[in-house]
């Protein structure tokens, strides 16, 4: 569980550095963004357990995903304490997501 918080915790560092420049996809699901964005997330104490076939199970904070266009500052301040996504079954699917921008 620490190795999870702690790679998250490196994701969450590194994506200020690579958002500064306008950042533009192939992929027309991806991210676009122009202007200066600014991440900061925390998490403590996270689980996401995904029991069965098909499921998803996650705890996201701080987050751009795909399909989304910035244009401007953004900034995303966010924090997430004791958070847990449990699924349990066929294609379920449970997730806690704060300060996350975005589709799927």
């Amino acid at each position: 569980m620490r190795l999870i918080s702690m790679m998250i915790a490196a994701a969450v560092v590194a994506s200020p550095v690579f958002a500064q420049q306008a950042q533009r996809s192939s992929n027309p699901q991806g991210v676009q963004i122009q202007g200066n964005t600014n991440i900061a997330a925390e998490n403590k104490n996270v689980a996401a357990v995904a029991v069965g076939e098909g499921n998803e199970a996650k705890n996201t904070t701080g987050a751009i995903k795909g399909g989304t266009q910035i244009q401007g500052n953004t900034n995303i301040k966010a924090s997430q304490k004791n958070a847990v996504a449990v699924a349990v079954g066929k294609n379920n699917s449970a997730a806690n997501e704060a300060g996350v921008i975005g589709g799927k």
